[in-house]
């Protein structure tokens, strides 16, 4: 697909193709080194999260806080991967550009080289699942916002970002279930 375009299901679920060289809801900072040091992060949270799981799992915690903190776990590592091999394989992509401060979009359709725009750890990630459940325009008695456009739950998002919003969800909803106080 090229950048921006969509596959439309539904009017209601639509794939849309879009790179994020940063984190959630697309905020970056610092260029190529914020985007290293994201990725750092990252895998440095990976380790902390699966330290934390195996500790979890020596304790028997009950299989809904296994699965939640699993859920997290297998979403950080879809996210780093991504960031770490897509800017290696493709020769296309979100590139910063030091003059303008700012990421710059590409034309045309990004190929599998091997000989990517960008290092490792260093490349976008990948986001494609978009819900736009209402689209329209805002009644005019509405304050601020009367007559403008609207679109209700605007982010695109991946798998990955998904299996992570899920398991902090759950942990959430059922904590005293996933993390029972001992007697």
């Amino acid at each position: 697909m090229n950048i921006g375009e969509n596959v439309i299901f539904t009017d209601w679920f639509r794939l849309h193709f879009t790179e994020n060289p940063g984190m959630a809801f697309g905020i970056e900072w610092g260029g190529v080194a914020g985007k290293l040091a994201l990725s750092i992060f990252r895998l440095g949270a990976i380790v902390g999260i699966f330290i934390w799981l195996k500790s979890l799992l020596k304790k028997g915690l009950p299989t809904l806080g296994i699965i939640s903190v699993s859920l997290i776990l297998a979403g950080a590592i879809g996210n780093l991967l991504d960031s770490a091999f897509y800017g290696l394989l493709f020769d296309k992509g979100l590139s910063y550009d030091q003059a303008l401060g700012s990421y710059v979009t590409y034309s045309g359709l990004a190929q599998i080289t091997g000989e990517g725009y960008a290092g490792f750890l260093t490349g976008s990630v990948v986001d494609m699942l978009y819900f736009p459940l209402f689209e329209g325009y805002l009644p005019d008695w509405i304050p601020f916002k009367g007559g403008d456009y609207f679109v209700f739950f605007r982010p695109i998002f991946n798998l990955a970002d998904a299996s992570i919003s899920f398991g902090v969800g759950l942990l959430i909803l059922f904590q005293k279930k996933a993390f029972p106080r001992e007697q």
